[in-house]
C-alpha cells in the first residue's frame, strides 16, 4: 500500500473556525519524514510534535522525529531501538518519549518500554516480562497514555491485538480487553480492574480529560471489533480506573 506524500506537511484543525489549514515546512529543500500509514504520533502540549515508525511502501521505519509549529521545521532524532515496526504507541512525559509495543511485520512486541530523554538525545530500555502477570501482553495498534492518579504519574495502555492474522490489515488477530497502568516511580506495570468497560477493540483513538474534581479520566473511542465490525462508542475510564460509563455511537463512524 503506498502512503501520501505531502512533503512533510502538517494540518491543523482550529475549533472555533471548524477548519483545516495546512502547515508547510518553512523550508522546503529540507529533510522531512517520509509518507507513511500505522505510524504513532505525541506531543509535549505545547509547540512539538513527535511522530515515530510506521509503514511506507516497502518495509517498516524505527525513525524518529519532532516537528517546531513555531519555526515550521523537522528535526530527525535518534530512531527508537530496533525492530521497526508499525502500529507502535508513543507518548511524552517530562521531557522524554516512551514507546512500545507494535508488530514487526511478523509479530507483535511487547516486554520493552523504551525511553527517549530530550535532554541527553538518548534512549534507554525498562525491560518487563510481557506474560499477563508481570506486565502487559505483546501487541499492537493499541494506546499508551500518560496520567495522574493521586499525585503519581502512570502511563497506561490497554485492548490493541495479538497474533496478527496472515491477511494482514485485510484481517483481525486475537483481540484484547485487558488495561495496565506503569508506575513511573516504581518502574513497575499494575493490571487494572474495570467494571462495565468498553469491549475488546483495536484501531481505536483515546485520550485523557479532566472530569469531576480535575482528575485525569480515560475517554476511548470507536476502533474495530473481534467481528471487523467499526465501532462508533464512546466510553470513559473514571481517574480511579474502577468505574467506566459506555454511550452508544451509532451513525458516529
Amino acid at each position: 500500500m503506498k502512503p501520501i506524500e505531502e512533503n512533510g506537511t502538517a494540518w491543523r484543525y482550529r475549533t472555533t473556525e471548524n477548519e483545516w489549514t495546512a502547515i508547510t515546512p518553512s523550508d522546503i529543500s529540507a529533510p522531512f519524514p517520509s509518507g507513511r500509514s500505522y505510524h504513532c504520533i505525541t506531543s509535549d502540549g505545547v509547540d512539538e510534535i513527535y511522530i515515530h515508525s510506521g509503514c511506507p511502501e516497502q518495509g517498516l521505519l524505527s525513525d524518529v522525529w519532532m516537528f517546531d509549529l513555531v519555526k515550521k521545521s523537522w528535526t530527525e532524532l535518534p530512531s527508537a531501538p530496533d525492530p521497526g515496526r508499525g502500529g507502535a504507541s508513543i507518548a511524552f512525559l517530562n521531557g522524554k518519549l516512551f514507546r512500545m509495543n507494535g508488530v514487526d511485520g511478523k509479530v507483535e512486541q511487547g516486554g520493552a518500554l523504551a525511553v527517549y530523554s530530550i535532554k541527553d538525545t538518548s534512549w534507554s530500555t525498562i525491560l518487563r516480562l510481557p506474560d499477563g502477570i508481570h506486565g502487559p501482553e505483546a501487541r499492537s495498534i493499541s494506546t499508551l497514555l500518560p496520567l495522574s492518579i493521586q499525585d503519581k504519574s502512570y502511563f497506561l495502555t490497554m485492548f490493541g491485538e495479538r497474533d496478527p492474522s496472515s491477511l494482514g490489515h485485510a484481517g483481525a488477530g486475537k483481540m484484547l480487553i485487558d488495561v495496565w497502568a506503569f508506575c513511573t516511580e516504581s518502574n513497575l506495570w499494575l493490571k487494572v480492574e474495570t467494571r462495565d468497560g468498553p469491549v475488546a477493540r483495536r484501531w481505536f483513538d483515546a485520550d485523557i480529560v479532566k472530569g469531576k474534581d480535575a482528575k485525569d479520566e480515560v475517554v476511548v473511542h470507536g476502533g474495530l471489533g473481534e467481528d471487523k465490525e467499526r465501532m462508533g462508542d464512546a466510553c470513559t475510564e473514571m481517574g480511579n480506573l474502577g468505574e467506566s460509563t459506555c454511550q452508544d455511537g451509532n451513525g458516529l463512524q
